[in-house]
């Protein structure tokens, strides 16, 4: 079998042959960007083996026109990571970086990594119209908060006593009440700036508008139990939509909680015991997951943290409840603190993170049977008011 891999440019697409079982380069071709030179391309892979796997960096804005091709003629295509190839080209015998070396180090990477692990490249769904909507409307929301700013900014140099709230502009009365009180004004460069950015915030505001009906249709059709779930709205979903796309590409749910940055990854040392996010996960994915909840998801979440708080204060503290008479007891019958000690000094102090013993609060029994008559009170009235609880 043959690896060939690809390293693509806006103007230029290196392909190199490697054979899988040696690694060894067979030959390396350049071809201008163009439509009619993948052609050229394919009849020269053809050439060199009929099992064939094509490796190609993963940059989609200069290598998705040769994906959909090779795709489009039934070929092979794995994606390669561009940090996957740092490691061949540091340690390649051949020194220095061209575009056939990048090539020779991507088709290794994708032997060294497993074509079986690597994510398959496919021809694109409604997905990715849901996707390229999204983006689109993202810039546009970014631009009109930018021109919002600065008219803001314009409006209170004119008219300081006027107070305009939070997001008024992007309000069609507000829109109104400025545009005509601009018009009355003496028309200087400031009124005249000003009244061309309220113009285009009205028409960013439209656009917006109309793009996010698009996609709520769109949405509808495609995900309607994921629009349907508590708390996620059209854009959320979308945001979703658009990145996993179709979620038959992920062999298992860890590699999409990878994805997404879910999947925790162990952050250990000594008697250590941590785990943290996934580093290397979708920052799109990321952001959904960080997006500001609606306000039921608000309510529900505030409830459980006040819930977890009071579990907290209210948690039996073990040893650190034992008298300070015992501990005088104990160095009076000859023990150290190093071997008497030694397992009480490993556990976790308590909530304030204090080194000294707890004062005497009552029978551990009593304080267990209150945190439990405690516990089942605030669960029965979190669910009674509506607050899911696990």
């Amino acid at each position: 079998m043959v690896v060939i891999g690809a390293d693509t440019h806006k103007r230029s697409h290196t392909v190199a042959a490697v054979e899988a079982a040696s690694g060894r380069m067979l030959a390396e071709r350049t071809v201008p960007a163009q439509r009619r030179s993948f052609e050229t391309l394919l009849t020269w892979a053809r050439a060199h083996g009929s099992e064939r796997v094509w490796a190609i960096e993963d940059c989609r804005h200069v290598s998705g026109a040769l994906e959909r091709f090779l795709l489009a003629r039934g070929e092979t295509v794995v994606r390669v990571a561009p940090t996957l190839t740092v490691r061949e080209r540091s340690t390649a015998r051949e020194r220095g970086k061209s575009d056939a070396i990048d090539a020779v180090a991507i088709a290794r990477a994708a032997l060294r990594e497993g074509l079986d692990t690597l994510p398959v490249a496919q021809l694109a769904g409604p997905e990715l119209d849901v996707r390229l909507l999204v983006d689109h409307r993202e810039r546009l929301v970014a631009h009109r908060t930018a021109l919002s700013n600065d008219l803001r900014w314009h409006l209170h140099d004119l008219w300081p006593e006027t107070v305009i709230p939070p997001r008024a502009l992007i309000a069609r009365g507000w829109q109104t009440r400025v545009a005509a009180r601009l018009a009355r004004a003496e028309q200087t460069a400031r009124v005249r700036i000003a009244r061309d950015e309220l113009r285009r915030v009205r028409e960013l505001t439209r656009t917006i508008n109309d793009l996010h009906a698009e996609l709520a249709a769109l949405v509808a059709a495609l995900a309607p139990r994921l629009i349907a779930e508590r708390g996620c709205g059209v854009l959320t979903a979308a945001k979703l939509l658009g990145e996993i796309a179709d979620v038959t590409r992920f062999a298992t749910d860890a590699k999409l909680a990878r994805t997404a940055g879910s999947a925790p990854i162990p952050a250990s040392s000594g008697r250590t015991r941590r785990r943290t996010a996934t580093a290397a996960a979708a920052r799109t994915l990321a952001r959904v997951r960080r997006r500001r909840p609606s306000f039921t998801a608000a309510a529900a979440l505030a409830a459980r943290l006040a819930l977890l708080l009071l579990l907290l204060l209210l948690r039996p503290r073990g040893r650190h409840q034992q008298p300070r008479r015992h501990e005088e007891g104990q160095r009076a019958a000859g023990q150290t603190c190093k071997s008497g000690f030694h397992d009480h000094d490993k556990e976790p102090p308590g909530l304030l993170n204090s080194n000294r013993p707890a004062k005497e609060t009552g029978p551990v029994s009593a304080q267990n049977d209150f945190f439990a008559r405690t516990k089942a009170a605030d669960v029965s009235s979190a669910r009674a008011a509506g607050v899911p609880f696990s």
